[in-house]
């Protein structure tokens, strides 16, 4: 048997489990991190990270999730975090997202050596084009792409690539950690160089590979309660096998405890001992309208085993093979997840489109459909706040 499930497993119940994730997100009570611009700083502290997409059909996912957990948050107080107070920097996790400041050191690793994943990019990038770029931003001061008007556009090697050599030197750049991007207008954005930005001589020296590990290891603790390998390393499967020496150590020093949740058959999931030992009251009766890229929704298989709802992403799905709608949201009500919404924001009228509203529970939907359309009045006055 394993060293890893050797020591006897903590039974969790479903509802249980999930009450242990929602505290872990802080979904189980009214903004938990206070109000203003410090409280988008401390929620992208303590998740981990906060995704960022260019899809625009409602608001911004990384404005989304932030407004789900703080009931007063503005636009600009994510600026605010980012360019003025530099609390938080964008890098690549499993996505492009919102770091905080404080992780640099976990990121200027990859930076070294990660961008060379990415080479199909890439290929067409030469030295001196980074150079040439650098070069104009430490002479000119930040800019953005579309400060650039003397390229020369060349051929795209790869679908999603950009026809201006500079356009791409600057993303290189920022992989490489050179830049970093000092602000967004929209999805517009602003590079500048990193160590000028965050006014360093230069980058935080990188940690170590097992200070990383054991950094990826407590964010997931902290922002889920209860982790299994795949949720700590997700879309990272090169980093499992050491992952699982990591928790192998902590078992055995009784800081990890292995717990045995309800319907998840044979998989080895584990959660430090408090948050089991806790006394949680759940979320009551709050409501919140999630992002699809939502830290509790964007790994799907995670999300079923814990709510027995799956969700479908089907912007890219033919109009006839959807189900729930293009944009569909899921809609948290307590502990539970009782409907998925179709939503679209109509910026010329000024209005927010219900296109489709589809229940996933039977139970008291009079009740909640008053308490969901409530939250939706106050969804629509933040996508259309100006």
């Amino acid at each position: 048997m394993p060293a890893i499930i050797a020591q006897r497993s903590v039974a969790l119940s479903k509802r249980a489990a999930k009450r242990v994730w929602l505290h872990a997100q802080r979904l189980d009570e009214h903004a938990p991190f206070g109000e203003g611009p410090q409280a988008t700083a401390a929620a992208v502290a303590h998740l981990g990270y906060v995704q960022i997409d260019t899809i625009n059909v409602i608001e911004r996912c990384h404005h989304h999730i932030l407004f789900t957990r703080i009931p007063a948050y503005r636009r600009e107080h994510l600026r605010q975090a980012q360019t003025i107070d530099k609390t938080v920097f964008e890098y690549w996790t499993h996505a492009l997202s919102y770091l905080p400041t404080r992780d640099m050191r976990f990121y200027t690793g990859a930076m070294k050596r990660d961008w060379r994943r990415r080479s199909v990019w890439f290929t067409a990038v030469k030295e001196r084009d980074i150079r040439r770029v650098l070069a104009r931003i430490r002479r000119d001061g930040a800019l953005t792409i579309r400060d650039i008007d003397d390229d020369v556009l060349v051929e795209k090697d790869h679908a999603w690539a950009s026809r201006k050599p500079s356009k791409r030197a600057l993303q290189l750049a920022f992989y490489k950690g050179s830049v970093t991007i000092s602000q967004r207008t929209g999805m517009l954005k602003t590079y500048e160089l990193t160590n000028r930005h965050f006014g360093w001589e230069r980058l935080p020296k990188p940690a170590s590979k097992r200070e990383t590990l054991d950094y990826l290891l407590d964010r997931a603790l902290r922002a889920q309660g209860v982790v299994s390998l795949e949720s700590v390393c997700y879309l990272g499967p090169e980093s499992k096998a050491p992952m699982r020496r990591v928790i192998e150590a902590r078992v055995k020093r009784r800081e990890l405890l292995p717990v045995a949740l309800e319907g998840a058959g044979k998989l080895e999931q584990w959660a430090r001992p408090e948050p089991l030992e806790a006394v949680l009251d759940g979320a009551g009766d709050i409501v919140h309208i999630l992002s699809p890229f939502d830290p509790l929704v964007n790994q799907r298989k995670r999300l079923r085993l814990f709510f027995d709802y799956e969700h479908r992403f089907e912007a890219y799905v033919p109009r006839d093979k959807r189900i729930f709608g293009y944009f569909a949201l899921p809609v948290l009500v307590g502990d539970e997840i009782v409907a998925a919404i179709d939503l679209k924001t109509d910026r010329e009228r000024e209005k927010l489109l219900l296109q489709q509203w589809t229940w996933l529970t039977k139970s008291a939907r009079r009740e909640r459909k008053r308490q969901i359309e409530e939250e939706l009045h106050r969804f629509e006055r933040f996508q259309l706040a100006r």
